[in-house]
């Protein structure tokens, strides 16, 4: 099946007053980030959804930073509830949708056109001990 997303379809989500997690591979006990506490943080723009992350000291946040600074991450995928859609055939088009969860993905991203980024947010401290950690992780709508 070949899904693709229209521009706008997280909007309804975006403007919600809900909870959205951000998750290390769809697993609910590895938490890291969330849009109530304002360590996550969504937008939409043309290219798709963006994310930033404030990624937590915790063993699944340095894992996700290790990995993303060496560039082995295999992208995103998210979780959600499809609002408005059309079928045909081998064709998914996602118009509008409710949007649950974010996830950083190891292996295989749902979507391959994702990226992910680390970076920090202090970069004039070289020492990586006292730079903020953030994740930067773009979600494009293909």
């Amino acid at each position: 099946m070949v899904e693709t997303i229209s521009p706008g379809a997280f909007s309804a989500s975006l403007r919600a007053s809900g909870d959205i997690l951000a998750l290390v591979d769809h697993d609910p006990a590895r938490v890291l980030a969330r849009t109530r506490s304002g360590t996550l943080r969504l937008s939409e723009d043309a290219n798709g959804l963006a994310f930033d992350l404030d990624l937590p000291d915790t063993q699944a946040g340095r894992d996700v930073l290790a990995l993303a600074e060496r560039g082995d991450l295999g992208g995103m995928s998210f979780g959600f509830t499809a609002t408005d859609e059309d079928r045909d055939g081998d064709r998914r088009e996602l118009r509008a949708v409710e949007l649950f969860e974010i996830s950083v993905v190891a292996a295989w991203p749902a979507y391959d056109g994702t990226i992910v980024n680390a970076r920090s947010a202090l970069p004039t401290f070289t020492h990586r001990a006292h730079a903020a950690r953030v994740l930067r992780i773009w979600e494009a709508m293909q």
